[in-house]
């Protein structure tokens, strides 16, 4: 199976470490007929930079190599989103791409593939900082910001970084079976699923200097008011507008409804709890204005895909000593395998 690995200088390494080790690891337990032949094409053979500073050599450029691949990917970086890629590669991509089994990106290469048309019409992702400027660029793309990865028919396409793991070890699932790809994931010491989606990464709710300066007061008395039932007209009283101008102006700047913008500064306060203290689930909610710790729960479940418990568990803030010797008892190796396998 020959798979192309698209990468350009500024490349993000993880973005290729991370599927170039999953095939890797992968063909160690594949017949010879059977394995993945992995090649990195960039715009032409040589030296290819990552942001890291790392060096990749690169055996091809997109123009040397005839042949026809069953896996396209094209990796990401930091400035992936402001690269201007030639019309000669795209016309290229966009030719390899109609004949592929498969193709997608890893994090902001879901850039270039939206430049060459690909994406139009099509579920995908990106990483969490960047999916709104691929929404707002490419409003033909139906952005699906909170997912690890996507899939819509040959099209897959993933989130930050690491989430190129999780794409390949799906598509490996999809080639050889669960077992295979729970025991790759075994190799790789990373989950065969990944619980929760990418917003759960993301960082607590903030209010840039291009925001309106009445969400930015809307933010802070919401956070010093956090325990009461805010309404509309107690906001918008609040920064003394009226509820019209109120609405008017949220949904210009913040892009949510003033119930939505709430709820998300409870949930990012209730973050910031988990993290730092040891306080008890229900007095987390009651701090943050929830209802109930099942209000909290249940709301946790719907906008990170994961609950509060397993949120602190995966966040919580210990010094890097602490939390190694806490792996160490409380992460034994064994339960965590079978629990990939289960």
């Amino acid at each position: 199976m020959k798979v192309a690995i698209v990468v350009f200088d500024g490349v993000q390494a993880l973005d290729v470490a991370g599927p170039l080790d999953v095939f890797a690891e992968a063909n160690t337990m594949l017949s010879e007929h059977q394995k993945y032949e992995v090649s990195l094409v960039s715009l032409r053979a040589g030296s290819v930079t990552c942001s890291n500073g790392m060096q990749l050599t690169v055996p091809y450029g997109y123009a040397d190599i005839d042949t026809h691949w069953d896996l396209i990917l094209v990796a990401g970086g930091p400035q992936l989103p402001d690269t201007q890629i030639s019309g000669a590669f795209m016309d290229w991509l966009r030719d390899q791409t109609r004949d592929a089994d498969r193709f997608g990106s890893v994090c902001t290469g879901a850039f270039v593939l939206a430049h060459a048309g690909l994406l139009d019409g099509k579920d995908a992702t990106t990483h969490w900082a960047d999916a709104e400027r691929l929404a707002d660029e490419f409003p033909q793309v139906r952005v699906q910001p909170d997912k690890i990865f996507v899939r819509d028919g040959r099209l897959i396409t993933s989130a930050g970084v690491t989430s190129g793991i999780d794409l390949c070890l799906s598509l490996v699932t999809e080639d050889w079976g669960h077992e295979l790809a729970v025991r790759v994931a075994k190799r790789l010491v990373v989950y065969i699923h990944r619980e929760g989606g990418q917003s759960q990464y993301s960082p607590y709710i903030g209010t840039g200097k291009e925001d309106d300066p009445i969400i930015g007061k809307v933010h802070q008395y919401v956070t010093d008011h956090i325990t009461d039932a805010l309404s509309i007209e107690q906001l918008a009283s609040a920064v003394s507008v009226s509820r019209r101008t109120f609405s008017r102006l949220f949904a210009k700047y913040a892009k949510v409804t003033p119930s939505a913008f709430v709820e998300q500064v409870r949930v990012d306060t209730a973050r910031k709890l988990l993290e730092d203290t040891d306080a008890p689930l229900k007095t987390v909610a009651f701090k943050c204005g929830f209802h109930s710790a099942t209000h909290m729960r249940t709301t946790f479940a719907r906008r990170l895909n994961v609950t509060p418990k397993q949120y602190r568990q995966r966040f919580r803030d210990e010094p890097g000593a602490e939390r190694l010797a806490h792996r160490a008892v409380n992460e034994p190796v064994a339960p965590f395998y079978l629990r990939a396998a289960a």
